[in-house]
């Protein structure tokens, strides 16, 4: 299995980390400007590629639940580190909740609502 750089956001961490190690290269304090940002997807990106992984098991981190406020942001989250647009991951995850969900229609508005959020974020560069 191959190591990723994944993004993880939970009460205690907020930054990039490797998907097969504890490595973390947590968010500075205070960071806003837009090319600090992106300074500091660069420089992780870079400490990403020298760490060596510590352990020779993968961190397994727990799936959201699929009624959590984040579970959308978190899913859509995981296809846009690997590539994905962002609109083009919203789709993806939209469709994969309406299979889930069937004709729950009250959780599929809460997945569209949060598609909305998730691009409005994505748009002002809060994501």
């Amino acid at each position: 299995m191959s190591r990723s750089l994944i993004w993880i956001e939970d009460d205690q961490n907020k930054g990039w980390a490797c998907s097969y190690c504890p490595w973390r290269f947590p968010v500075p304090t205070l960071l806003s400007d837009p090319e600090a940002k992106n300074a500091y997807d660069r420089l992780a990106t870079t400490k990403f590629r020298e760490h060596k992984c510590e352990t020779s098991l993968p961190v397994v981190k727990p799936a959201p639940s699929p009624d959590s406020d984040h579970a959308f942001e978190e899913r859509a989250r995981t296809l846009v580190t690997r590539g994905y647009k962002p609109k083009d991951a919203v789709e993806i995850v939209l469709q994969d909740l309406a299979l889930e969900y069937l004709s729950d229609s009250r959780r599929m508005e809460r997945a569209r609502a949060a598609a909305e959020d998730f691009l409005r974020k994505v748009r002002k560069g809060l994501i």
